[in-house]
This record gives C-alpha cells, sequence and structure tokens, in this order.
C-alpha cells in the first residue's frame, strides 16, 4: 500500500506526561509523532490525538498537544481506540475516502497493536510508524512490531510516511517537509 495524504489519517496514540517518561527511547517517539504531525498538517492530512485515561495518566505531553486543535484531541479508556464511540465518531465523518490510517505513539504492544487491528478488521489500510512508536520494554516493542507485519500492518518509517504524503519533489510543501526531515 502506498501512503496518499488524501486518502490518509494520522492517528497518535496516547503519549501523555505519566506515561511518555517510562518508555524506552521516548524523545525518539515524541519527536517523530511531532514530526508526522506537522507534516500531516502542511499537507492536509486529517489527525486524531487519543489520550487514554487522562485523569491518571495525564494530558498529551505538551510539544505534541501545541501541534493538535482541542477538536483532535479525544479521552478513551478502552486499550483500543476503536472501541471508543467517539473515535468511531469521528472516523465515520472523516471517513470515505479516507480509509488508510497512519499511526504512531504509545505503548507499541497494547493500545497501538490493538487500534491498528481494530481499524483493519473495519477496513482501513494500517501502517505504524517504527521509529515513533515504543513501550516500556524494546522486547515488547518488537514483538508488537512482527505480530503487527505479520498480521498485513505495514511498517513504516516516519521519512516513507511524508515522502509518500508528498508524493512529488515539485509540491509547494516540499522545502517545509524537507525542513522536518533533517
Amino acid at each position: 500500500m502506498l501512503l496518499t495524504a488524501d486518502l490518509s489519517l494520522l492517528l497518535v496514540i496516547d503519549v501523555q506526561d505519566r506515561l511518555l517518561p517510562s518508555m524506552a527511547a521516548p524523545a525518539v517517539v515524541e519527536a517523530g509523532a511531532g514530526r508526522l504531525m506537522r507534516g500531516a498538517r502542511l499537507l492536509g492530512v486529517p489527525m486524531l490525538v487519543t489520550e487514554h485515561y487522562p485523569r491518571g495518566l495525564g494530558a498529551t505531553v505538551a510539544g505534541l498537544a501545541a501541534l493538535a486543535t482541542p477538536g483532535e484531541t479525544l479521552a478513551k479508556i478502552h486499550f483500543s481506540a476503536t472501541r471508543e464511540p467517539a473515535l468511531r465518531d469521528r472516523l465515520a465523518l472523516i471517513g470515505p475516502p479516507r480509509r488508510q490510517a497512519v499511526l504512531c505513539g504509545i505503548e507499541t504492544h497494547v493500545c497501538v497493536l490493538q487500534t491498528a487491528f481494530g481499524l483493519a478488521e473495519t477496513g482501513w489500510s494500517v501502517a505504524v510508524v517504527e521509529d515513533a512508536v515504543s513501550s516500556r520494554r524494546g522486547a515488547d516493542r518488537d514483538a508488537a512490531l512482527q505480530r503487527l507485519r505479520a498480521g498485513g500492518v505495514a511498517i513504516v518509517t516516519v521519512e516513507m510516511v511524508l515522502f509518500e504524503w508528498l508524493a512529488r519533489g515539485d509540491d509547494p510543501a516540499f522545502k517545509d517537509v524537507l525542513a522536518l526531515i533533517k
């Protein structure tokens, strides 16, 4: 599956104040998610940001929260965001023709994995961004990426997503997107 900006949705999962610091390579996840969010904004890709039990785990980290509008952020209690009525309602509004979901966030082996499979089960093409996801333990992250790949979910990188969304070197946003990568 080749990702296209006009068919994609970016879903940033649970990159929250009390959760992110305990992840393996938290700075990598935050930086990768930030690049994706900025690229999505430049290229007209809608985004949704989930917060798992924000009363206990805090809000989305400030640097990423600043890149989203309040209407793009949704609280959830299920590990799979697809089980949340609010997310399903938003997906229906964003929906067709958009049926490609690009996922980043934490934890890879819990909320990211369950959301990815939930989206795939409802007909979305799903890509998980390897350099923008993490878990507390690297082994859990690696096992989740293997399981996702085996289950038909594309495993991609931030650069792959941005260049596929961009599609052309003469796009007016090319220089701005390139600046996100360097």
